[in-house]
């Protein structure tokens, strides 16, 4: 299988990659991907990254300095003590279980918002929570915004008592990935202010995911299409796609032309969030007919959902 990395606009076929997220014997892992940074109140900052299957732990970099130990099993820290209106740069590099260190990430920032003198008052209760399963890994959540005197700066996601994950004060959906097959989860949902006043919790979610191995229709990349066109006597697939809407950045894909993998997408840039597109060569024979569907690596290092497969011939009009 081809592998294109597409780094700044530009593709680069790469011959005899590791998979994403594997270290060859003796070599240290690879840089995270998908890295992102939100502030979480006026002195603190949640940090998440795609997972990587070779890291036995991460660390986590504020400037050139270390703020924070990650075990391989997560791929997220909230970041404390910071300083209010203030900006931020954090990378992250990981870990092998024989102690090789990889580079660092691409850099994440984040700016603080400004500290509200003698707030004590919390916000309002999340209202509404409401979610459903996605598959057999994942759920999708949802609920009212709260309020507060000031202003809502994050939303803090609970499993069980645990948390989760963390997203911004303008986003009152999420869909949690990384789950087990028919297993029963319970979800709640805290609002943070700039002075970190957490709000009491919203009612539960209680959600349980489908057993066996269906990874969800809402982790696959929606409106997918598929056409051809002709370039210097060679045929050429091109496929259009808006990538699913999971918490973190999605930074990889494959793609399956005539039920057999066939290239694997990495990108290395600023990954699209709204629309993405990708040509790839066929050959040269007009009249030929195919099926093209992809899937996604979503953040937590697993595959999610194949789309619909579509089918073209090399030479027809779109």
């Amino acid at each position: 299988m081809r592998r294109v990395v597409l780094c700044g606009g530009a593709l680069v076929l790469c011959c005899g990659c590791a998979a994403q997220g594997g270290a060859d014997e003796g070599r240290a892992p690879g840089a995270p991907t998908g890295v992102t940074a939100e502030a979480g109140s006026a002195t603190s900052v949640h940090v998440m990254w795609n997972a990587l299957s070779a890291a036995g732990a991460y660390e986590v970099y504020r400037g050139t300095t270390k703020v924070g130990d990650v075990p391989g099993s997560a791929h997220m820290l909230d970041v404390t003590r910071l300083t209010p209106s203030t900006a931020y740069v954090f990378t992250v590099r990981a870990r092998d279980d024989a102690g090789r260190l990889g580079p660092r990430s691409g850099e994440a920032r984040a700016t603080t918002p400004a500290a509200v003198a003698a707030d004590r008052s919390a916000p309002t209760r999340p209202g509404g929570a409401t979610g459903r399963a996605a598959g057999s890994r994942a759920v999708q959540l949802s609920w009212t915004a709260a309020t507060d005197d000031r202003k809502v700066v994050s939303y803090d996601v609970f499993q069980g008592g645990t948390k989760i994950h963390s997203v911004g004060g303008g986003q009152t959906a999420t869909v949690v990935t990384g789950l087990r097959p028919g297993t029963r989860y319970s979800f709640t949902v805290r609002a943070r202010d700039a002075a970190d006043n957490l709000s009491p919790a919203s009612a539960a979610v209680r959600l349980s995911t489908a057993p066996g191995a269906d990874e969800g229709r809402d982790t696959a990349p929606a409106a997918f299409r598929a056409a051809t066109h002709r370039a210097d006597g060679a045929y050429y697939i091109d496929l259009v796609w808006v990538p699913p809407r999971v918490d973190g950045v999605v930074t990889e894909y494959q793609i399956q032309l005539d039920g057999q993998p066939a290239t694997s997408l990495l990108w290395g840039g600023t990954p699209p969030r709204d629309e993405a597109a990708h040509s790839f060569y066929v050959g040269r024979e007009a009249g030929a007919e195919h099926r093209v569907r992809l899937r996604a690596r979503l953040p937590d290092g697993t595959w999610g959902a194949f789309t619909t497969e579509r089918a073209v011939t090399t030479g027809s009009p779109p």
